[in-house]
């Protein structure tokens, strides 16, 4: 599953805000593009071409939304048979994609209802630092025209990942009209 870039980009600054150890790392990529590249190569990919300083909120989730998107299409690249599905489209039609997922597990569609209802609930209730209510009361960073371009500028880096501003449609989502074929 993924979301729009800068969604994940500002929920990982929130998230920063509340784990001590990331933001530290933040912080720490702000001072050194060294940092930035230790943490890209602890994460398992060669960090050398992302040696940057992390000059501002964003970068950080940009850089880990890009680099996981990129291990999927790698897989798909590899011929593993794996598809992807937008977050937004599973909010916005909960039942549909449900059973596009079940479809593609070769599960019964029956399921579908009861996967809907599971959305109701706060995966994050019982967890002090995590939960939606502790990490809507911070601010999110502003993505300006700089920001964007320079962000813009870290994704041409990877190969087919949409571009802020662009549709961030990747290859391989699944959507609701997967049910048609």
């Amino acid at each position: 599953m993924y979301r729009d870039v800068v969604k994940v980009a500002k929920s990982m600054y929130r998230l920063t805000m509340v784990m001590p150890s990331l933001r530290l790392a933040y912080l720490m990529g702000y001072i050194s593009a060294d940092v930035t590249k230790i943490i890209v190569d602890s994460m398992g990919f060669d960090g050398s071409d992302f040696q940057m300083r992390a000059d501002n909120d964003l970068t950080g989730g940009v850089l880990l939304s890009a680099l996981t998107t990129s291990s999927y299409l790698d897989l798909r690249r590899r011929g593993f048979d794996v598809s992807a599905v937008r977050y937004e489209d599973l909010v916005a039609r909960p039942l549909d994609m449900c059973r596009v997922l079940l479809d593609f597990c070769h599960l019964p569609q029956l399921l579908a209802e009861n996967a809907v209802r599971a959305f109701d609930v706060d995966s994050h209730r019982n967890s002090s630092i995590t939960a939606g209510s502790v990490l809507g009361r911070f601010e999110e960073p502003e993505l300006t025209p700089q920001r964007k371009q320079k962000l813009n500028e870290l994704l041409k880096k990877f190969d087919k990942i949409p571009l802020i501003g662009e549709p961030g449609i990747i290859e391989g989502t699944l959507t609701c009209s997967s049910l048609q074929q």
